[in-house]
């Protein structure tokens, strides 16, 4: 038996994904009022970051995987208009329904996909741009995830990998007295569910930090690999290009 860590338990493997989607559809309905009350709106700003490296083109074929409630596939959208496509994709149902319903009600129409990262059912060399925000951490097999991701990009396209990461050591303490005393408090109280923020909390800090991640990203065979700290260190973009 294989095992690996959900937050700082350690779980069989095969049990992570049930206990993530387990996570997912308790938090899908409140998550982004959650998301705006945990980063006090931060995620916002980190995404419009994301958006502006992505630099998209008309025509591009953009895949935005745990694309959630749609924050990346609906700035994407517009982007790649004429004659291109954006793919929202996320392995949790619940997460997915919300985002496919918020991007319906924006007045946009994309293909919306259950997927697991660690099989992408598409095709070597398709897409020129891969999304994955703050959902890599909770991915099993990291290794998989990355290797399938660099496998769907052509020759030159480009991996964005947004996530919570190292914090500069001066923001440590307060940063762990927020996540492990706030941050379970205001899941109960706006989304009632303290264990699932208690989880999110534990599995930023068994996530790897900046360096070991740029390194993950060589290994799965990224030729040039670089990263930018976001509001000291709370969240990085690694930008991953496919040689």
């Amino acid at each position: 038996m294989s095992s690996t860590h959900f937050g700082f338990e350690t779980v069989d493997e095969r049990d992570k994904a049930r206990r993530v989607r387990g996570v997912f559809d308790s938090v899908a309905s409140r998550y982004d009022v959650m998301n705006d009350l945990m980063s006090a709106g931060l995620h916002r700003a980190w995404k419009a970051y994301t958006v502006m490296v992505a630099n998209v083109q008309p025509g591009w074929q953009v895949l935005d995987i745990a694309g959630g409630t749609g924050d990346l596939a609906l700035a994407f959208a517009p982007k790649v208009s004429p004659g291109g496509t954006v793919v929202h994709t996320d392995i949790n149902q619940a997460m997915l329904r919300t985002g496919r319903d918020r991007l319906v009600d924006a007045g946009v129409v994309l293909p919306t996909v259950v997927c697991d990262a660690e099989r992408l059912p598409f095709p070597d060399g398709h897409f020129d741009l891969v999304t994955v925000a703050f959902g890599l951490r909770n991915m099993t097999h990291k290794d998989r995830a990355l290797a399938e991701m660099r496998r769907v990009l052509r020759p030159g396209g480009k991996l964005l990998v947004l996530e919570f990461s190292r914090v500069a050591k001066p923001l440590a303490k307060a940063y762990d007295w927020y996540s492990f005393q706030v941050l379970p408090r205001l899941g109960r109280l706006v989304a009632g569910d303290a264990d699932s923020y208690r989880y999110l909390a534990e599995s930023i800090r068994m996530h790897p930090g900046q360096e070991e991640l740029k390194a993950l990203m060589h290994d799965a065979g990224f030729g040039h690999v670089d990263w930018h700290n976001l509001t000291g260190g709370v969240a990085a973009l690694h930008v991953g290009i496919k040689c």
